[in-house]
């Protein structure tokens, strides 16, 4: 018997690298964005409340198909995913500590009719001891069918789509940012000049502080006598980090030296911050370097011995 497996997507509109679009949430079939006069008038939530202050809103949830849709409406906490640092959000099930935890709905669970519009208020309560700066969050709207997901295990697939929620809590707003557990992996021929060399440097981009972050991420390296081997602008870097996330990045060198020895070094900067770290590298052709320190040894070896044969014998005694 097949073993029933439910897994939650949330779809692409919860899942984004690089800054929001200023368009309405949506998947293709139905859409979540704050209440307006016109569509696309709000495309997301930007909110700022006092600790112990409660806000009222409204969510509107957009039905595109010819049929009628039900969905759950609740709170959830935004995070970056460890795997790039796009923005993602809690699920249902998981435990929500920030704003999905003070978002309410008036209707938890709301049926959508075909081609039709469903406008829900909310309230947000800010605890009176919240820590001040950035709350990211959402409201979403997650379908209540499960649809089959195919495979030898059975899968089942939710899907849903989150009006995004930008809080601010009043109070001081401290940039921080640092970059941690710098580490480098050499690859490189056995003969040297064979094939290009490749490094692969690996890296932690923490937001240790409590509003969000664009960073920015250049690498450079250094090789002997200070030469300049690369300088570049890091591509992969998220345009939202998110306070006290932190993400593992890494990038490719490829033609990375193959004798060498210098220094590999990140600047991040953000708004008021600017941070940096660095690691060393040493390039040698480990055949060519056996072959020399075997010959090199070899030769003191051969020199201690021809000195003890040419070495003068000692007067003998009666």
């Amino acid at each position: 018997m097949r073993r029933k497996l439910y897994v939650l997507l949330l779809s692409a509109a919860l899942l984004l690298l690089g800054a929001p679009a200023a368009q309405a949430a949506e998947n293709g079939e139905w859409a979540v964005y704050p209440a307006a006069a016109r569509l696309g008038e709000r495309p997301y939530f930007f909110l700022t409340a006092d600790p112990g202050a409660t806000l009222r809103d409204k969510v509107t949830v957009t039905n595109k198909t010819a049929a009628p849709l039900t969905f759950r409406l609740y709170g959830a906490d935004a995070y970056n995913t460890e795997r790039d640092g796009g923005f993602a959000l809690r699920t249902l099930k998981e435990r929500q500590t920030g704003t999905g935890a003070w978002i309410k709905p008036a209707r938890t669970r709301i049926t959508v009719p075909a081609r039709s519009a469903v406008t829900v208020p909310f309230t947000l309560t800010v605890p009176a001891d919240a820590d001040p700066g950035d709350h990211p969050g959402a409201v979403v709207a997650l379908d209540e069918r499960i649809t089959p997901g195919g495979g030898s295990v059975a899968m089942g697939i939710q899907r849903a789509v989150g009006a995004r929620v930008y809080l601010r809590v009043s109070g001081p707003a401290v940039p921080a940012l640092a970059v941690e557990d710098v580490t480098l992996e050499q690859d490189r021929p056995v003969v040297p000049g064979t094939r290009d060399s490749t490094a692969v440097l690996s890296y932690t981009l923490h937001n240790r502080g409590n509003v969000t972050l664009d960073p920015k991420v250049v690498l450079t390296a250094e090789g002997l006598f200070g030469r300049t081997l690369l300088d570049r602008d890091l591509a992969q870097v998220p345009s939202e980090l998110l306070p006290r996330q932190r993400i593992r990045l890494t990038e490719r060198w490829i033609g990375s030296p193959q004798l060498d020895w210098g220094e590999l070094t990140l600047v991040a900067t953000a708004k008021d911050v600017r941070v940096s770290a660095g690691v060393s590298f040493l390039a040698l052709p480990w055949l060519a370097a056996t072959v020399l320190l075997l010959g090199a040894a070899g030769g003191f070896a051969g020199r201690r011995i021809r000195r003890r044969r040419t070495r003068p014998a000692g007067p003998s005694g009666h």
